[in-house]
């Protein structure tokens, strides 16, 4: 008999298949594109092709769509932590990445015409 395993987790989590951006510093900046498992208020969980470190930290910058918002698209990147590894599920697959959100910024991306607008005086003003 299978003894079952207490939930631990403070929050809950939500299955989403987010694109995520990863960004280590020991990886000189570089960005590795995946996208996530589920996301949680505290953590996110996502795939990669090799392990990270417990501890390691990580920018990891994340886009909600529309239908999760219910208004427009909003990318956000979140300063995280390395709390879990899991190995491979299959040899030669990727491994799981647990990370604990340490704190989070909004990322608002400008078109060309609304910075040219924002920043022309009006001309009907003067």
């Amino acid at each position: 008999m299978t003894q079952a395993i207490p939930e631990r987790r403070a929050m809950r989590r939500f299955d989403m298949r987010l694109p995520a951006a990863v960004r280590m510093a020991s990886n000189d900046g570089a960005e590795i594109a995946t996208e996530t498992d589920n996301v949680s208020a505290r953590g996110v969980y996502f795939r990669l092709q090799r392990p990270l470190q417990l501890g390691e930290r990580l920018a990891v910058t994340l886009t909600f769509p529309p239908h999760v918002t219910l208004t427009e698209k909003v990318r956000v990147r979140f300063d995280a932590r390395v709390i879990r590894v899991e190995p491979q599920r299959v040899f030669g697959g990727p491994v799981g990445i647990a990370a604990a959100i340490e704190a989070y910024e909004f990322l608002r991306d400008y078109p060309v015409e609304e910075l040219q607008e924002s920043t022309t005086p009006d001309r009907n003003s003067q």
